[in-house]
C-alpha cells in the first residue's frame, strides 16, 4: 500500500519516513511537505491509501487541513500528526474523521502500534484522550464476531462507518438505509457503548480496541 507522509520539517519528515519504513518495510512511502503538495500528490498518484497529515503546515492550519484532505481524496485514511496534545484537539480530530491520532512526542514503538491499528481497521487515540481507569489504553484488536457488544450486523455497518467519520446523510446513503433506521441504530450503539453522542461512540470503540470487518450484505 501507498501512504503519504505530509510534514513541512523535512528533517523530521525524513526521520519520520525511515521510521516508518523500518517498522512497516512492505510500506511505499510518498512525502509531500505543505497541503499544496499533498494535493498534487493525490492527484498524481490515486493509490495512496493512508495519509500522515501535520496540522501545522505553512498553507493549510489545524483541522481545516484534514477536511481539505477529506473533500480532495474521501477514500484516504488521514492520520492526524500534532506537536498539540491537547485533549480537546485529540477528540476534534477524531471527531472530524480521523483514523487516527499520534503525536509528535510519541516514542517510535507508539507510531509503530498506531499504524497496525489503524492498517487493521481500528481508531488510534492516545491514552491522554482516553478517560479509561488508568488511562487504558487499546484492550487489544478484537474480531467484530467476539465483541461484547450484542449488535447486529447492520448495527455494526453504521458504528464501522461512524468510527471512519460518516455523517448521518453518508450512512444513510452507503448502507441504503432511510435516516430515522439509522437513527435507531445509532441509539442502540450508544446503549451498548454507555454513551451519548458519535464522539464518546468513536472514543469507547477505540477504549475496546475495536477492529470492525468489512461491512455485511444481508
Amino acid at each position: 500500500m501507498k501512504v503519504l507522509l505530509i510534514d513541512d520539517h523535512a528533517l523530521f519528515r525524513d526521520a519520520l519516513a525511515l521510521l516508518i519504513t523500518q517498522k512497516l518495510p512492505g510500506l511505499s512511502l510518498l512525502q509531500a511537505g505543505s497541503m499544496a503538495e499533498a494535493l498534487q500528490a493525490l492527484q498524481a498518484d490515486p493509490d495512496v491509501t493512508l495519509a500522515l497529515l501535520d496540522l501545522g503546515l505553512p498553507d493549510s492550519q489545524g483541522l481545516d487541513s484534514l477536511a481539505r484532505m477529506h473533500d480532495a481524496a474521501p477514500l484516504v485514511t488521514v492520520v492526524v500528526l500534532s506537536a498539540d496534545e491537547r485533549r480537546e484537539t485529540i477528540i476534534a480530530a477524531i471527531e472530524a474523521g480521523a483514523a487516527g491520532f499520534i503525536p509528535k512526542t510519541a516514542q517510535g514503538s507508539v507510531l509503530d502500534n498506531a499504524l497496525r491499528v489503524v492498517l487493521d481497521g481500528g481508531v488510534y487515540v492516545p491514552r491522554e484522550a482516553l478517560d479509561a481507569p488508568g488511562g487504558q489504553r487499546f484492550a487489544g484488536l478484537l474480531p467484530a464476531a467476539t465483541t461484547p457488544l450484542d449488535l447486529s450486523p447492520r448495527q455494526l455497518d453504521v458504528l464501522r462507518l461512524l468510527i471512519e467519520g460518516k455523517s448521518n446523510k453518508l450512512i444513510c446513503r452507503e448502507l441504503d438505509l432511510s435516516e430515522s433506521t439509522v437513527k435507531t441504530h445509532l441509539g442502540a450503539i450508544f446503549r451498548r457503548l454507555d454513551v451519548n453522542s458519535r464522539t464518546q461512540a468513536v472514543l469507547a470503540a477505540a477504549r475496546l480496541g475495536l477492529r470492525l470487518q468489512p461491512r455485511s450484505t444481508a
